[in-house]
């Protein structure tokens, strides 16, 4: 928010919760704007973490797109595309297939992403379809959604998801503007239900380092 590139403050905010595993959006790999910095590999090292990315689209001479950082043995992953209704900014979903840090080393889903923002929602309604058919593939393996879904608790964008995640906050939550949040638009959702208990849900008190505040759960998987 104060026009500084400072992945070390990033890092920072990460470290103060300690985080098995992060979902990070609009995140750079050698683009001019930023300096040509692979942020994905430097947020790795500044946080002791394994990142994960893919770009979406290429941008001014790099990529950009979203990206996972995990404490977590990471088996596998994916790139989803997300249904594009406009010329310019391709959406993806970035699926990564984990483990729990529980005695079993339980396998469930981490799924990030970032959908589209324009006032007409029938993008945002077609990515909501795609995400679910992503994880039709494994029914039975417990799943979180997190990210920048661009719309408010109240609209049908998240009554859409609510037929296949359940949010974890239990009233709204505000994460944006960071520097005087008034609304809601990230999320951590969870599937299935039974399956997950919050511990925990919080939004950061940081309004610098990102234009959104960062939301953190504490999440128990049961068995």
């Amino acid at each position: 928010m104060d026009h500084k590139l400072d992945l070390a403050r990033i890092a920072g905010v990460i470290k103060s919760v300690d985080p098995h595993v992060v979902a990070l959006q609009e995140v750079d790999k050698g683009c001019k704007r930023t300096e040509g910095l692979d942020e994905p590999a430097e947020l790795g090292k500044l946080t002791g973490m394994t990142p994960i990315f893919d770009r979406n689209i290429p941008f001014q001479g790099g990529e950009y797109g979203n990206a996972v950082l995990s404490k977590l043995p990471v088996a596998g992953w994916k790139n989803l595309k997300l249904p594009s209704h406009y010329v310019g900014e391709q959406r993806g979903c970035l699926v990564i297939d984990l483990a729990a840090p529980d005695a079993k080393k339980t396998p469930f889903r981490f799924l990030a992403t970032h959908i589209d923002y324009r006032p007409d929602d029938a993008e945002r309604m077609d990515s909501v379809k795609t995400i679910a058919r992503a994880i039709e593939e494994h029914p039975d393996v417990p799943a979180i959604l997190a990210g920048d879904l661009n719309s408010k608790p109240d609209s049908r964008v998240i009554a859409a998801f609510g037929e296949t995640w359940t949010r974890t906050d239990s009233a709204p939550t505000l994460t944006f503007p960071a520097d005087k949040p008034d609304r809601q638009i990230d999320y951590i959702l969870v599937r299935p239900a039974p399956r997950w208990k919050v511990v925990e849900l919080r939004v950061l008190d940081e309004p610098v380092a990102s234009d959104h505040r960062p939301l953190f759960a504490v999440l128990e998987l049961a068995e």
